[in-house]
Order: C-alpha cells, then sequence, then structure tokens
C-alpha cells in the first residue's frame, strides 16, 4: 500500500469522525451479515448521526440484520432467491463442525469442507447483486465517495473495484492470513500460529513442522474458499483477478480485534486497531445460579461484566 492512496482516504475518514470539520460525506456500507454487522452498526449509526450520508447495502434475506429500531442510515436492499432456513441450517452445521474435536489433518478437512458450503451461499448472494440491474443503477448513479465494508466475503471489495471507489475495511480477519499479506507484512512461521493449527506463539519444533505445512497448504484452501469469487470478480470486472488483487488496494483496514485475544506480529502503518470484542451490543452475564453452585463466584462476574461494558471503542 503506497502512501499516495492511503493518505487522501486516511484525511478523509479523520474528517469524518470529527463533527463540524465536514458538511458530510456520502458513505455505501456493505457488510457482512451476522454477528460481523452487530459491531459495525455501532459505527454506521455515529457517521449517520453526524450529518454523513451512509447508505447500507443488504441482501433481502440475511442474519441479524433485521431493523428493529430507530437508526439514522438509510437501507437499500437488493434481491436474492436463497431462503432464510437454508442460511440458518448451513449456520447450524457450520457451528457443529467447530465443536467436533478431530486431529490434524481430518480437523483442517472438514472445517474447509463446511466453510466452502458457507461461502458458496454467499457468493451467490453477491452473484445475484451484480445481477440486479436496478440496485447497480442506483449506486451508479448516488456518487458515493467512499465505501466501507467487512471483506470475508470479498463482495465489498468488488463493488469497490466496479464503482472505481476508494475503499476501508471494517474487519475481525481473513482466514488463510490473507489480511496480512495483502498489506505485505512479516508473518515468521517460527512464531505466528496459522488458523487451524490451534497453536500458541510458543511452538515446539514439530508444532512449527505442523505451522508450516499448514502455510504451504493455505493458498490451496483459500483458492478453494474463494474460487467462485474470483470467478464473479473477474467477469464483474472484466479482467483476470486473484484474492490479492482484491485486498491490497484497500486504503484503511480497521482491525476489530487487539492483541489482548492475538499473538503480536509485524503490521503495517494503514491497519488500525481499535479494540473490543465480536459484537458491541452486550448483555450482562447471568448470575450465578444459572450455572450452578461454586462455577462462577460473584467477584468473577463482576469483572466479567465491566469488561463487557468497556469492550468496544467509537472514537468521538
Amino acid at each position: 500500500m503506497t502512501l499516495r492512496l492511503w493518505s487522501p482516504l486516511a484525511a478523509w475518514i479523520f474528517i469524518l469522525l470529527i463533527p463540524g470539520l465536514s458538511e458530510g460525506g456520502k458513505l455505501l456500507v456493505m457488510p457482512m451479515v451476522g454477528s460481523h454487522w452487530l459491531s459495525m452498526k455501532q459505527v454506521v449509526q455515529k457517521l449517520a448521526e453526524r450529518g454523513h450520508e451512509v447508505v447500507v447495502l443488504k441482501p433481502e434475506v440475511s442474519w441479524q440484520m433485521g431493523e428493529k429500531g430507530e437508526h439514522a442510515y438509510t437501507v437499500k436492499t437488493y434481491p436474492v432467491s436463497t431462503k432464510l432456513e437454508v442460511l440458518d441450517n448451513a449456520f447450524k452445521l457450520y457451528f457443529a463442525t467447530h465443536l467436533k474435536s478431530k486431529p490434524f489433518p481430518l480437523n483442517f478437512l472438514a472445517l474447509y469442507n463446511i466453510s466452502v458450503n458457507v461461502f458458496g451461499i454467499f457468493f451467490r448472494q453477491c452473484k445475484e447483486l451484480f445481477s440486479s440491474t436496478e440496485t447497480l443503477q442506483y449506486l451508479n448513479q448516488s456518487g458515493f465517495d467512499a465505501i466501507l465494508t467487512d471483506p470475508i466475503f470479498m463482495c465489498g471489495a468488488t463493488l469497490a473495484n466496479y464503482l472505481s471507489l476508494p475503499f476501508v475495511f471494517f474487519m475481525r480477519g481473513l482466514p488463510c492470513n490473507l489480511h496480512f499479506e495483502a498489506a505485505q507484512c512479516p508473518s515468521p512461521l517460527s512464531y505466528v500460529p496459522r488458523t487451524f493449527s490451534f497453536n500458541s506463539d510458543h511452538m515446539t519444533f514439530f508444532q512449527r513442522v505442523e505451522n508450516a505445512l499448514i502455510a504451504l497448504l493455505e493458498r490451496f484452501y483459500c483458492n478453494g474458499y474463494y474460487r467462485a469469487a474470483i470467478q464473479l470478480s473477474s467477469e464483474v470486472l472484466q479482467r483476470d483477478v486473484s484474492l490479492i488483487d482484491l485486498l491490497d488496494s484497500a486504503s484503511i483496514s480497521i482491525m476489530r480485534f487487539d492483541f489482548v485475544f492475538e499473538y503480536p506480529r509485524p503490521v503495517m502503518p494503514n491497519m488500525v486497531f481499535i479494540g473490543g470484542i465480536n459484537c458491541a451490543q452486550k448483555k450482562p452475564l447471568p448470575k450465578r445460579e444459572h450455572y450452578g453452585e461454586g462455577y462462577l463466584p460473584d467477584l468473577l462476574l463482576t469483572e466479567l461484566n465491566e469488561e463487557l461494558e468497556n469492550s468496544f471503542y467509537i472514537p468521538d
């Protein structure tokens, strides 16, 4: 990422977050559904409340994106053929697969297969976005300044390239180390554990060998995850693209985690860590009697609830 690409949008985002310095920008938001949206929603609401015109683009059928309360942003939907029952069943199977304990490489194969299945559902929704003439006409004529998106399914990055707009990632992470590779971050195998290894950053020799093997396999299985997305992006953009092509032109990556939950590693200046857990919407943990006698002391419950209260930060 060059300074020439990063600096203008960094200044633009900085202006957006400070009330009174701008008449307001026009921002297109393309979130990922489910818990990812519950965190992004807080930032989107703040930007809209500060006078910026914000449009959230989402499929007609989605998880956790129903608008039950008042909000200051506009919601634009596009038609999809997926039924809610299909999404629910796919997620239940995905969740159940993660709970099953299997040795390597059986754990890797099981997680790979279920992930390909879930990713395929959302890639079809993205394809239906680019098949909606009415939606594309609206997007082309709306004059957006930038796109804020979660890149996990690549649809937002593809749309940003299609509309020739600068874009910002708001993300928890990507499989296969892609969010660090696209930003050209060093990623030494000796102490940065790969996804699905379940190792810590203090690895034995054999765990490092396992880590290296997983790193060799990452591009293979990520190409499997994203094969449909890459094919769609190439068709939409009318040129051959790779995963890195879609990701490395992001102006800023807003990382929704910190090193309390991650391992220390080298990062780039345009990667901004905002801290917090996965969802900004939180509820107090139940009292001890709900867990059974002696399971969680009252003091621990109090401390955990305090952590939840301070778990997400939005700059004033």
